[in-house]
């Protein structure tokens, strides 16, 4: 069965590239010393093919979803292509609940059968390069990647894993509006050299406060078990990428007020979104 995806994968390797690719327009030069991916002459040649990467929980969707609407272009998030999967009741759906029950994580064929069908449906309406989040996992998964595409750059999310665990354990979704929040007070003092961290709770209006429900996969022993398992999956993918010069290692230094700006700037994209801010 994998074998059977991965070859139809290849097979149409269009859904991948040569996909059209959003470029985005600055007058800045890139900064020789702030990313460690490739550098470029000038912002208006950078086309956006970017993958994230980073523990489950530490917020690649926040910050990918940011930078999709700054940059214009789609957020395919993996972890939002199984969930879709699970309240349709297709055929995958029953499987999946038993896996993210358990904490475990996707296999291959499914994530590349789900994530083709995503990229073939926005290909048709016409969209413009993409920003993954959570593919690829595995090395087979960037093997497979780096054949039908060329990423420009891999973003690392990096967050110490007491916090991680936290702040898994405050998620919470309002059954009504579906909007995601996070009741978790992170406050950690620095000591032993380690930096302190503070991060607010993202809190929901009054209105959801009564409607919030916790993920049935955020329980203390299933989110360390899926930690455990991401580590030791894609630290290789980690290196895989560092090896061809494309992965930002980036350490979230709080919450979003402090992390997005200082992002920015890794990316060279704080001047960008000056210009962005102004001709709003």
């Amino acid at each position: 069965m994998a074998a059977k995806a991965i070859t139809r994968l290849a097979n149409r390797a269009s859904i991948f590239s040569p996909l059209p690719r959003r470029c985005f327009t600055s007058s800045s030069e890139v900064n020789s010393h702030a990313p460690p991916f490739p550098p470029r002459e000038d912002l208006t040649k950078r086309c956006v093919q970017w993958v994230f990467l980073g523990c489950p929980g530490v917020g690649k969707g926040t910050y990918a979803s940011r930078l999709s609407n700054l940059l214009a272009v789609p957020h395919v998030a993996t972890g939002d292509l199984v969930r879709d999967e699970l309240a349709s009741s297709g055929p995958l759906s029953s499987q999946l609940s038993e896996i993210v029950k358990h904490g475990q994580l996707v296999s291959d064929e499914i994530i590349i059968s789900l994530l083709s069908e995503r990229l073939v449906a926005g290909e048709a309406k016409g969209e413009l390069g993409f920003i993954l989040d959570g593919f690829p996992r595995t090395i087979k998964q960037a093997e497979i990647l780096e054949g039908v595409t060329d990423i420009d750059l891999v973003i690392n999310l990096k967050l110490r894993e007491d916090v991680l665990l936290e702040k898994c354990l405050g998620r919470r979704i309002c059954n009504q509006c579906g909007g995601n929040f996070n009741v978790a007070s992170i406050d950690i003092k620095a000591e032993n050299g380690s930096p302190g961290i503070v991060m607010a709770p993202l809190l929901p209006p009054a209105n959801c406060m009564s409607k919030l429900i916790t993920r049935s996969d955020d329980t203390e022993s299933v989110v360390k078990e899926r930690l455990r398992i991401y580590n030791e999956m894609t630290q290789p993918v980690e290196e895989f990428y560092r090896r061809r010069g494309k992965l930002l290692e980036f350490n979230l230094p709080g919450g979003i007020p402090e992390s997005w700006p200082k992002l920015l700037q890794a990316l060279n994209l704080d001047d960008y979104e000056d210009k962005r801010s102004a001709a709003a």
